[in-house]
Parts: C-alpha cells; sequence; structure tokens
C-alpha cells in the first residue's frame, strides 16, 4: 500500500476516535489536504456544525463535461496551488434537475487577495462580502471564500469584519470560515450542494440533493433571522418557486408576509437587479403570481398594487400577464428583451391613472402625459432604481401611445422610423388584447408595416380627409382675418 494512502487511513481511523470525520481532499501523490467536520459544538459560537454525506462520482449524475472550461480552469488553478476548490449552490441544483446552468460559482478557502493573485484577468468586489469575478472571454466565473458564523465576540469588533443594524440586516459579512460554516450560511437546503474538484464528489451537508429530489424549497436556519439578515432571501424563495416549480415549504413562506416590509431597508439599485432576474429569466408570470401570494409585490411596485385593486385592476392585471407571457415567449425563442418594455407596462397603470385625473383637471394631452409619465417613475424609483437609459426609452414608448392613434395619416411613415416604434407597437397589441383600447387600430399598424409603398399610399388615402392628426390629405389654410377685426 502506498506510503500516503497508509498515512491518510491511520489519520482517518485515530480521528474518527476523537470524535472528528475526516476527509481526505487531494488525489494520490498529493499533499494530504483535510477537510474536518466537527461532531458537536463547532467554532460558530455553540453552533453544531454538520458532517458532509459524501456522495461519490459513480452515484451521481455531474459530469466535467457539463462544467464550462471556465469554471474548470479556476477549480484546477485553485486545486493545484494547495487550495480547496469546490463548485457550489444554483449550478449543481440546475445540473441536478436536468437545467443548463446560467452561471457557474466557485467557494475556496483562499483569501479574495489570494485568489486575487492566482488569476491575472481577476478583481476583488462587493463590500458587504467580497468576492472575485475571474473573466475568461466573455465569461465570469464569481469565486467567494467560506464564510464563517457572526459570533458574538464578532459583534463587538464592528469596524473589522462584520456590522449588523438593529433589524438583524447584514451590511458586512467578510469573516472567513470552514467549508462546514459555509454550509449553514447558505440560504436554502437547495443551494447548499458541493461539488469538489478533488475527487469529483458530491458534499451535501444539509440534505441538499433531497430536497431537489423532492422539489422543496426551505430555509437553513431560522426563517425569520435569515430574512431579516437580508430581506432579498425572500424574493429569492418567490424566484426559485417560479424557475423551479418547486413548493416552498410552510417554515419558508409562513414568514413572508410578516416580514415583507423588510424590503423597504434594501437599496432601490439591488432591488431593481432582483427585479429583473424575477421578470427576465423566462419565468416572468409565475414570478408574478408568487410575488402577490406572498405578499410582497406590493413593497416593490406599490403603486401599481395599488392600481390593480382599483376599478380598472382586471383590465391592468390582464395588460401585466400578457406582457408577461409575451416576455417569456420572447426569451425562448431566443429574441432580445429589454428592461424597458417590462418596467413601461408594470408602471402603465400607474402613469394612466394620473394621466385620467390631470386631463380631468383640463390639462391639454401632451402635456398631461409628459407630467403623468415623470410622477410615476419618480414614485417608483422610491423602490426600485430605474436607470435613466430605462426610464428614456419608457418615456418615449408612453409618448409614442399617444400619437399611434392621431398618426394614421400622413405621419405614419414617420412614425413607423421611429426607433421605439416596434416596442410601442407591442406595447399597443398588447393594450387591446387587454381589453383597455378597443381592437382595430394594432391590425391597421401590423398591415402598413407588411404593406409596399404604394398600398400604404392607398391605407392612408382609405382613412379619409378626417382622419391622423395631419387631417390626411392637404392642410387647410388658415384664413387671415380681415384687418377690423371682422370676419
Amino acid at each position: 500500500m502506498p506510503v500516503v494512502w497508509a498515512d491518510a487511513i491511520l489519520t482517518w481511523a485515530l480521528a474518527r476516535l476523537a470524535g472528528i470525520v475526516t476527509y481526505p481532499l487531494r488525489l494520490l501523490g498529493r499533499p494530504l489536504r483535510t477537510l474536518t467536520a466537527v461532531a458537536g459544538k463547532g467554532s460558530g459560537g455553540g453552533t453544531a456544525l454538520p458532517e458532509a454525506r459524501i456522495i461519490p462520482r459513480d452515484q451521481h449524475p455531474i459530469s466535467r463535461k457539463q462544467i464550462s472550461r471556465a469554471a474548470l480552469n479556476v477549480l484546477y488553478g485553485l486545486h493545484e496551488q494547495g487550495f480547496q476548490a469546490f463548485l457550489v449552490g444554483g449550478c449543481l441544483r440546475d445540473l441536478l434537475c436536468g437545467r443548463e446552468p446560467k452561471d457557474f460559482d466557485v467557494v475556496t478557502d483562499a483569501t479574495p487577495e489570494q485568489v486575487q493573485r492566482l488569476f491575472k484577468r481577476s478583481r476583488i468586489i462587493g463590500r458587504r462580502f467580497q468576492i472575485v469575478h475571474v473573466r475568461f472571454g466573455r465569461e465570469v466565473i464569481e469565486v467567494s471564500t467560506f464564510r464563517a458564523f457572526q459570533r458574538d465576540d464578532q459583534e463587538l469588533d464592528r469596524d473589522q469584519h462584520s456590522a449588523h443594524e438593529e433589524t438583524g440586516l447584514v451590511l458586512r459579512d467578510n469573516t472567513w470560515g470552514s467549508i462546514e460554516e459555509d454550509a449553514l450560511r447558505r440560504d436554502f437546503t437547495i443551494n447548499a450542494l458541493y461539488y469538489n474538484i478533488a475527487d469529483f464528489a458530491l458534499y451535501d451537508f444539509v440534505g441538499s440533493r433531497r430536497a431537489i429530489e423532492r422539489g422543496e424549497i426551505s430555509l437553513i436556519g431560522d426563517p425569520e433571522q435569515r430574512y431579516r439578515e437580508d430581506p432579498v432571501r425572500m424574493l429569492r424563495a418567490a424566484r426559485f418557486a417560479a424557475k423551479l416549480g418547486f413548493r416552498l415549504d410552510q417554515k419558508a413562506s409562513r414568514k413572508i408576509p410578516e416580514l415583507a416590509e423588510l424590503l423597504l431597508q434594501v437599496p432601490p439599485a439591488r432591488l431593481f437587479d432582483e427585479v429583473l432576474k424575477l421578470f427576465l429569466s423566462g419565468h416572468a408570470r409565475a414570478s408574478m403570481q408568487q410575488l402577490q401570494d406572498l405578499g410582497l409585490f406590493h413593497f416593490l411596485f406599490p403603486e401599481t398594487d395599488r392600481s390593480l385593486k382599483g376599478p380598472q385592476g382586471k383590465v391592468w392585471e390582464k395588460l401585466i400577464l400578457a406582457a408577461m407571457d409575451n416576455t417569456d415567449r420572447r426569451l425562448a425563442d431566443d429574441k432580445p428583451v429589454t428592461p424597458a418594455f417590462i418596467f413601461a407596462v408594470l408602471l402603465w397603470p400607474v402613469t394612466g391613472a394620473r394621466l385620467e385625473k390631470l386631463r380631468a383637471d383640463g390639462m391639454p394631452p401632451a402635456p398631461a402625459l409628459h407630467k403623468a409619465a415623470g410622477w410615476a417613475l419618480y414614485q417608483q424609483v422610491q423602490h426600485t432604481a430605474i436607470p435613466r437609459r430605462f426610464s428614456t426609452v419608457m418615456r418615449e414608448m408612453w409618448d409614442l401611445q399617444d400619437r399611434l392613434p392621431r398618426g394614421g395619416g400622413r405621419r405614419a411613415e414617420a412614425l413607423v422610423q421611429h426607433p421605439r416604434f416596434r416596442a410601442a407597437y407591442d406595447f399597443l397589441l398588447l393594450r387591446e388584447q387587454s381589453g383597455e383600447l378597443p381592437a382595430g387600430l394594432g391590425d391597421w399598424w401590423t398591415r402598413y408595416q407588411e404593406a409596399d409603398e404604394d398600398e400604404r399610399e392607398v391605407m392612408v388615402q382609405a382613412l379619409g380627409p378626417n382622419q391622423g392628426a395631419s387631417g390626411g390629405g392637404k392642410r387647410r389654410r388658415r384664413r387671415r382675418k380681415p384687418a377690423n377685426g371682422q370676419g
């Protein structure tokens, strides 16, 4: 028997007698490195650390062929330098569910500074929790260091590693720990599975594989504490349920309506990113349903939520759900989508209600729409930030909703050339589909786009001289008033 293996077996046997389970993490011929799972109280301030259930390669379906070359480069790069290196989280969950992972995350015992020194094209990002982005071409691999528990003694040293508000919200979290602690710091059981590049085995600390097989989402630890640490976890729970078709267990779901207001503590810029994940990942309608069922939608789009509960609520809901379905279909067909479109639809009930009020007060249509749009955007950015590059597009889409019904005459050709025409046209079709507008106008614009130049001229003439803002024919000259003021 090789000396390395003999030493490894002897080390394991002695540790087993001492109440410590050690797992060899280096291959034959390499220096032995161990992963320790303490039975009983660990370093987490009295918290018992879990033992890993190791699932060897021949007992799970995940293959290196399914892992991106960039992720393998990072894993092997860390491993060759003596560091532990694991794939973790959503990529493994998706592979076990038969889905293609969107990205691959790596976790290691190397500090962010050590990771950055290993890979030239890398940079440390984040303040609340530092991670390293390692770039290979267009692909970015996110590398994080094992996280530790928040201990009582660490709470006293707020300036160095971690800080909490009285609410329990974690502000900074750069205390490094062991893989066992890291597993307990993960949010949901379905995201706490680890793939070890050293032996190609899965390391399961909290019953992750069973949870994935059962299609159940449960939190690791006390739900209220975990939601208070990071309220965005409530949105993640809704998103995973929508994306995977999994069910939230009672403990995970029961506290969400009660704690949903905690989302008001989250920076609007971060909530904007979370909204994109909810509505631009191919499961928009299911996400909308989850948000409403869990009482979360109100704290993301409060004015829209009020509109949905108003007199035209059913019309607005049909419009929004139609937009969600349209977005999901486009993503399924690999067609481009833009956040501006989905936000324009979500805020249209707010804009429309304000516009109606301003028109009733006697304000002309164009200024009223401009003012209503500004008010709706101002209200929304208090909750989810909307970058100007998107809010500008939204305003142009809304402006065209006013011009399309009036532009069926000589201005039609100019409107078709407008850079936002296609998005505004799609928006118009959804408004007709929901019943907000009578059918017919969308069909006219559909045929106009498909027609050649002669056919377009015939369509415009068929509208008659009184159709369209331009009158559909020759413009009438204004009669000059007589000098004596009599006509």
